[in-house]
């Protein structure tokens, strides 16, 4: 089935980046998923500042986007490591500080193991940079027990 035969797919996407100017790489970031063929840019939160998580550095600056999108999970995947790389992304060493890091969360209601993709993304639950801004816009996607859990972590809003 070609790829323009396929019904679309709701998609989430977490956006994050700690090196460079992380905010206007961020807004990019959306506005090259917008031009993406085959993804449709429906919803986008705000920006949080968040402290890096298993990684150093600077801080985040971080948000969430909603797609309707007629790929595959894995063609998804690998736009979206197109636009990391085309950002300067380098994986140097697991959490290394990155200019860009683009995660798919969820794929529709997929459940997908596999060695390059695991949907839902396996710790998105364990993360309020994550959890805050999909609650921003996909409401009834974050419980607030999920909130609650990851309230420990500081998320701030970015004034735009």
């Amino acid at each position: 089935m070609n790829a323009s035969a396929r019904p679309p797919v709701t998609a989430y996407i977490a956006l994050g980046a700690n090196l460079g100017d992380p905010q206007a790489t961020i807004l990019k970031a959306m506005n090259d998923l917008a031009l993406t063929e085959g993804v449709s840019l429906i919803k986008r939160s705000s920006l949080y500042r968040t402290a890096p998580v298993d990684s150093s550095g600077p801080d985040y600056i971080n948000a969430v986007v909603e797609v309707q999108t007629v790929l595959t999970a894995p063609a998804l995947l690998a736009q979206l490591q197109s636009l990391e790389r085309l950002a300067g992304r380098e994986r140097t060493y697991q959490n290394a500080p990155r200019t860009l890091d683009l995660d798919l969360l969820t794929y529709g209601e997929a459940r997908i193991q596999s060695k390059k993709l695991t949907i839902p993304h396996p710790r998105m639950e364990q993360r309020a940079f994550v959890l805050v801004p999909l609650a921003e816009i996909a409401p009834s996607r974050v419980s607030a027990e999920q909130l609650r859990a990851v309230a420990d972590q500081t998320v701030v809003p970015v004034a735009a």
